[in-house]
């Protein structure tokens, strides 16, 4: 029995021995991480703000009557674009024609009255003067007379009252315009002030609003006065770009006291009918940061808890950078601070890396492909 306790705690002082032999030292240094490096370049960076917007007509009016009746003619053929002074719609014609021929016979009547007295003027003023006619004919003469001039001018009124009514019977083009969809047919009848008839509107130019806050305003007063081909590029619903240049045209003359905001209006060529009046669209308005600046590939910048770094090699460490990212440009992003030009930014083998690790570099251009999943 006390032997094989003997041999027991023998065989268990070589195994404890073997086990301290093979344990690995508490202080060997872990090997550098391999990564691979390029260097932050600088570069054409051209970026634009985005705003939501909607196109208007410069110049929009609803066609309405300013007589009663019931329409009898259509000039125009629905969504054409109609040159100012085009008769449109007509309004019977035949009760204002009539009052306008009346109007000009009562001016014809006052007018021969307005002879009559001053006739009577003339000779009871005569007679007067050999005192054959008492002195009340010749006042009661020269009021018929003022009564008579008076009533020459009522009925010159009532010939411009007339002719006016006649005149809005025909409803003309007020500008050059596309016009829409009629609101009334052949036959309708029609309210004055009431009835829509139909609505025109300007193409060419036309207006693009956008709603900014007041912090921009000075921003957009500056590319009122000064602005380029560039400064503003418009994209429509569709994803399409529409390459014409744009223009301040008008800052309207208050800030919204509840939101802050300020609508401005930039001006559009529109030869081709593109854009359409309601349209929803975004304006890029050119940033004024646009420019030369530092750049890098966007998959060299790690975001923690909403803020961005980058590591950038110095030598055998590598250093993390906080960074404030400007827009991407393609692949690359731009850096407004952080990172200067020339400096060897790590692009790949950084996700293990720590602030001041040791790494081995490696040619950008060699690093492994990512296998698409």
């Amino acid at each position: 029995m006390k032997a094989r306790n003997i041999l027991f705690m023998g065989l268990t002082i070589i195994l404890v021995w073997t086990a301290c032999q093979n344990k690995a030292p508490k202080n060997t240094a872990l090997p550098p991480t391999p990564v691979y490096v390029t260097q932050a370049k600088i570069a054409d960076a051209v970026y634009y703000d985005q705003f939501q917007a909607a196109v208007v007509a410069l110049n929009s009016v609803e066609l309405r009557s300013e007589v009663s009746g019931f329409i009898t003619g259509i000039f125009f053929k629905e969504g054409d674009v109609v040159p100012n002074g085009k008769a449109l719609y007509e309004i019977d014609r035949r009760k204002y024609e009539a009052a306008y021929q009346q109007a000009e016979a009562n001016l014809e009547s006052a007018n021969a009255n307005l002879v009559k007295a001053q006739k009577d003027i003339d000779r009871y003023t005569m007679l007067l003067k050999n005192d054959a006619v008492a002195r009340q004919t010749v006042d009661q003469a020269q009021a018929a007379y003022e009564t008579g001039k008076a009533q020459v001018s009522v009925a010159k009124a009532g010939v411009a009252s007339a002719k006016t009514d006649l005149s809005y019977a025909i409803i003309t083009a007020p500008f050059t315009g596309r016009i829409g969809i009629s609101q009334v047919k052949l036959g309708a009848q029609i309210t004055p002030g009431t009835t829509l008839l139909n609505t025109i509107s300007s193409e060419h130019p036309i207006g693009v609003d956008v709603v900014i806050d007041e912090q921009d305003i000075d921003r957009f007063y500056k590319l009122k006065k000064s602005s380029t081909d560039s400064t503003f590029k418009l994209q429509l619903s569709d994803g399409s770009n529409y390459n014409k240049p744009g223009k301040v045209l008008v800052i309207d003359r208050g800030v919204a006291s509840g939101t802050g905001t300020i609508k401005v209006r930039i001006q559009f060529p529109n030869e081709d009918d593109v854009l359409k009046d309601g349209m929803n669209c975004v304006l890029n308005v050119l940033n004024s940061q646009s420019g030369k600046r530092v750049q890098v590939p966007y998959k060299a910048v790690l975001e923690q808890m909403g803020e961005f770094f980058v590591f950038v090699s110095q030598d055998t460490i590598a250093k993390q950078h906080k960074v404030k990212l400007g827009p991407r440009i393609g692949s690359d992003v731009v850096i407004m601070s952080g990172v200067n030009a020339g400096d060897k930014v790590i692009t790949d083998g950084f996700q293990r890396l720590r602030d001041g690790g040791k790494i081995t570099t490696g040619n950008t251009a060699q690093a492994p492909a990512k296998t698409a999943k």
